[in-house]
């Protein structure tokens, strides 16, 4: 993990959201349609708190958790910076395997929106979502990200210098068997896991959650620069219009694939 810590150590991923807003405005869409109107909610795995910071507009009193400290630090001060403090129950440095400091089921719903990209092991994969149902309270909805192994396939496909050692075509053929990506430049993306989207809902239904949906968190992101900066210059309406469009079609079945993020919505049995 040590690599994952260094890689988000030195990653804007606050900006990342605010450089790629439509993974976070469908995620929030789907998160406010699904949730209950009060509770306590874990935003485990919560990165710099781009998630619960919305959450704590809300009403919700949140909890957060993360890997790497620097990013739990930066949570602290926009909790500060927004005048959220009051919102937060706590803000921790966690493995999302080990919930230790957390009671069973002291949670109305839970976030888990980064950790299952790294756990490159099936056992970690199923240690992280059974600490998930095991905080969760009964009937409490959990809210997964996954990121599709077939578009990662294509994106090294599109761009094999930007995805070493997935710059080789047998090298893409064995991603596609094992779902593990180590990046071979230093200080990239690393360390990552991609799923089947076939396997995702019989995953987490074997781990005790009845499946609600699945859908395309980015679906955008096949768009390049130059197709937004056409739309933008159409104007904001143009822009809002497309972006309603998305949201729409985020749960059909058929676009998953070709969305860098997907999000799993479940509840626990």
């Amino acid at each position: 993990m040590s690599k994952i810590i260094s890689y988000y150590n030195q990653f804007d991923e606050w900006g990342r959201l605010e450089r790629e807003p439509i993974e976070f405005q469908v995620n929030w869409h789907f998160i406010k349609k699904y949730l209950p109107k009060t509770g306590c909610i874990l935003d485990n795995g919560a990165g710099p708190g781009k998630y619960s910071m919305e959450l704590a507009k809300e009403g919700f009193k949140v909890t957060l958790t993360d890997l790497t400290p620097k990013l739990v630090g930066i949570a602290k001060n926009k909790a500060q910076e927004f005048q959220l403090e009051g919102q937060f129950d706590g803000f921790y440095t966690a493995d999302a395997r080990e919930l230790n400091m957390f009671k069973d089921e002291q949670f109305d719903a839970s976030l888990m929106l980064g950790p299952m990209y790294h756990l490159q092991e099936e056992n970690d994969r199923i240690q992280a979502v059974q600490e998930l149902y095991r905080v969760t309270k009964k009937n409490g909805l959990v809210f997964v990200a996954f990121m599709p192994r077939i578009r990662h396939i294509f994106n090294s496909l599109l761009s094999p210098n930007n995805w070493k050692p997935n710059d080789k075509v047998d090298t893409i053929l064995q991603f596609s068997q094992s779902g593990c990506f180590n990046h071979a430049d230093e200080g990239r993306f690393t360390g990552a896991y991609y799923f089947n989207i076939e396997d995702i809902n019989p995953f987490m239904e074997t781990q005790g959650f009845e499946s609600v949906d699945l859908i395309g968190s980015n679906v955008g992101a096949i768009l390049s620069n130059d197709s937004w900066n056409y739309w933008r210059d159409k104007g904001e309406t143009e822009v809002e219009k497309i972006i309603k469009l998305i949201k729409e079609k985020a749960t059909d079945p058929y676009i998953l694939g070709i969305s860098s993020h997907l999000l799993y919505i479940g509840k626990k049995k």
